[in-house]
């Protein structure tokens, strides 16, 4: 450690309020802990109080949510150096301590200590670009969105089988309008009983879709309507065509296309927001990273530059499998982590699902995944497998551009 007088700062993060503590080495607690209100007098009088204990101070927090940004903001630009570590590290560290605590205000010094013990290695905190923490935030607002289209779809289908089963499965799944609007939904919210459609005569029923195809700006094909129409006399409704019952299918209708619609417009928003990245193009260069898939990669994975090596990486995402050997005794059969975002590993089973069935033997990730698969390994052994390659390629893919425009940036103009 250094010969000047060294002082830590550890921060307990909670949503409202912080629990701060400042140790010295030797054991040495200079302030004993404290609350600090997520406000701007209690952080401007935080700021006035580090600043006149002197020295080198280093200031460490978890990385909790997003309730520690106000403080880390803070305290950077007063001047202070600030590391967020993720909040695993401190959690492992032992505190030398046989007592287990579990509060605010011994947290507050454990997180100390963990800063006094690995002063030399703690990473300082950069202000995460505007576009990466919009792009993130995106990400998890169009995740949580498109659960809820699940839900509401379920629960229009459960309708369906009620006054026109089977309708939801006798379109094109990927047949949308441009308001990101399924077919089947629209078509259900006009003929939303089989009496809308068995009113009519096969010929009558096919000019009417017919009409229909073209104010909604859908595909017309004669097929369709006769499949439909043979549909609707098959099939029993077992609620009564009634206004009750309209009301209740339209009602549904459109509470699933306004949130369809709200998903669209996130997607939209998620790839315009990547596209301001350097590393956009490469990544959407890479199989398997779609329009919808690409950009929530780059959001859950951030700033690829963050993390030390490849490892690191796959262990953010909790993909890795770690050693387990005491004594003579070495794991053959070993677990993955699943220490790292939830976010990410979710966008990269997606990925893996698509090099699975759509990518070539070329691709490394699909060859990986077929050895894995011929060799007898489980369905999720491979999958997983496939995932922490993809993220090994990745790191070396996107770092590798890094450094090539840094050295292309570098070289002196040549005059025209």
């Amino acid at each position: 450690m250094k010969s000047t007088m060294i002082t830590a700062v550890g921060i307990d993060i909670s949503k409202n309020k912080s629990t701060v503590a400042v140790r010295r080495p030797g054991g040495e607690i200079v302030i004993r802990p404290f609350e600090v209100r997520h406000t701007s007098s209690d952080l401007k009088r935080l700021t006035a109080k580090l600043k006149q204990l002197g020295g080198d101070i280093r200031v460490v927090m978890e990385h909790t949510g997003n309730y520690w940004r106000p403080v880390a903001l803070t305290l950077k630009k007063a001047g202070f150096f600030v590391s967020v570590v993720n909040a695993m590290l401190i959690h492992d560290f032992s505190d030398n301590s046989i007592r287990k605590l579990k509060t605010d205000r011994a947290d507050a010094l454990k997180i100390a200590n963990y800063a006094l013990t690995f002063w030399d290695e703690l990473p300082p905190f950069n202000d995460e670009e505007e576009i990466r923490l919009l792009l993130k935030t995106q990400s998890r607002m169009c995740e949580r969105i498109t659960t809820t289209v699940t839900a509401l779809r379920n629960g229009l289908i459960d309708l369906t089988d009620q006054t026109f089963a089977g309708i939801n499965q006798a379109f094109d799944r990927a047949a949308k309008s441009a308001e990101g609007h399924e077919k089947w939904v629209d078509f259900f919210q006009h003929y939303w009983h089989r009496d809308c459609v068995c009113k009519f005569s096969l010929e009558a029923f096919t000019e009417s879709y017919r009409r229909w195809c073209r104010q909604k700006n859908y595909k017309f094909r004669t097929d369709t309507a006769h499949k439909v129409y043979a549909l609707a006399k098959e099939c029993i409704a077992t609620l009564p065509k009634c206004e009750s019952t309209k009301v209740l299918i339209t009602q549904a209708c459109k509470s699933l296309n306004a949130v369809c619609e709200a998903k669209l417009a996130s997607q939209h928003e998620m790839q315009r927001l990547a596209s301001l990245l350097p590393e956009y193009d490469i990544v959407m260069g890479m199989e398997g990273a779609g329009p919808i898939t690409g950009p929530a990669l780059i959001a859950e994975i951030g700033d690829v530059r963050r993390f030390k090596n490849k490892k690191a990486l796959v262990a953010f995402a909790g993909v890795d499998a770690p050693p387990f050997q005491s004594g003579t005794f070495e794991a053959k059969s070993r677990h993955v982590s699943k220490r790292g975002s939830p976010h990410l590993r979710r966008t990269l089973f997606i990925i893996s699902s698509v090099i699975l069935q759509l990518s070539h033997e070329d691709n490394p990730v699909f060859c990986f995944m077929d050895k894995k698969r011929s060799e007898g390994k489980h369905f999720y052994v491979y999958m997983v497998a496939g995932a922490a390659k993809f993220l090994r390629i990745y790191y070396a893919t996107v770092t590798g551009h890094f450094k090539a425009s840094k050295y292309i940036n570098s070289l002196p103009a040549i005059a025209g």
